[in-house]
């Protein structure tokens, strides 16, 4: 039973992943007054380079390629989708952020391997952007499990019923949703890629499949990231329900994204460790003294 609901979850993931982001290019292109590429597009380019022989760069650069793909995919299994959760009394947060780090920081080893300056430079910006977001998401969402006494997403979902955190904790909601788009390396925390800067950054270098696996875990980490804040915030919800939360979160990620320029490096930490920290604080102060809606 365990493993069909591991394979429902990574099946949703997959397809409804690549569909979404499909989607979110879609009305990128709209908001710019652009066609823009069929929803679709996403599948094709995974296909494609999948099916391609890739150039390797070393071991370390294909240990660190698997070990980014492998932490996203063993983080997605402890979220839970649409009501399915793969490991019940397992879904712990603490389980899950650590899980993410394993693959981010796999993913900066295997860039830094393949020796281009540009993917260095990507990987640096990139670590440098999560030490940003972390500290004030850490601190928005200890605040939700100081208050629910527990770690266990699928506990905190079902303790708010129809009553979403979203209500309860509206300035940790908002701190969320900031850190979110930092995770998601959307604009403006697009500094870590920056195409029109440093080519990409940490992409720079990939060809033919293993292009095609880091495709494949970023699409995973956005499902993984997304649903997590649906599942805290909106009280995630049966299949369907859950996907269309799912889908109005990404649409306000794409659209905050298609009209704000990209920060540099060091503008988006400081913005991260004043507006989202401070707010961050103000929760943590209401939740303590009992103020919560």
């Amino acid at each position: 039973m365990t493993a069909l609901k591991v394979t429902g979850i990574f099946l949703t993931a997959f397809f409804f992943g690549l569909a979404f982001e499909g989607i979110g290019r879609k009305i990128t292109a709209r908001v710019q007054r652009r066609y823009g590429p069929p929803w679709y597009q996403n599948f094709i380019d995974l296909f494609k380079t999948l099916s391609k022989h890739g150039y390797t760069h070393g071991w370390i650069f294909d240990f660190g390629v698997m070990m980014a793909l492998g932490g996203i995919i063993a983080s997605l299994g402890f979220v839970p989708v649409g009501g399915i959760v793969a490991f019940p009394g397992m879904d712990n947060f603490f389980v899950i952020v650590y899980l993410f780090t394993i693959g981010s920081l796999g993913m900066a080893m295997g860039m830094v391997g393949t020796g281009n300056p540009w993917a260095s430079i990507g990987v640096a910006r990139a670590l440098t952007l999560m030490l940003g977001y972390e500290v004030p998401y850490m601190i928005s969402i200890g605040s939700m499990l100081y208050f629910y006494r527990t770690s266990s997403i699928s506990t905190i979902m079902s303790a708010q019923g129809g009553d979403w955190n979203l209500v309860k904790f509206p300035i940790g909601a908002l701190v969320a949703l900031m850190s979110l788009q930092g995770m998601l390396g959307k604009e403006p925390f697009e500094a870590p890629m920056a195409p029109s800067e440093i080519a990409s950054g940490p992409m720079v270098e990939l060809s033919a499949k293993y292009m095609g696996l880091l495709m494949l875990m970023n699409t995973f980490m956005e499902f993984a990231e997304i649903s997590l804040f649906v599942d805290l915030f909106l009280g995630g919800g049966t299949y369907f329900v859950f996907l269309l939360k799912y889908l109005v979160v990404w649409v306000l990620v794409v659209l905050i994204s298609s009209v704000l320029p990209r920060f540099r490096i060091e503008q988006a930490v400081y913005f991260y460790w004043t507006v989202p920290i401070i707010l961050a604080f103000v929760q943590v102060f209401m939740t303590v003294n009992g103020f919560v809606f």
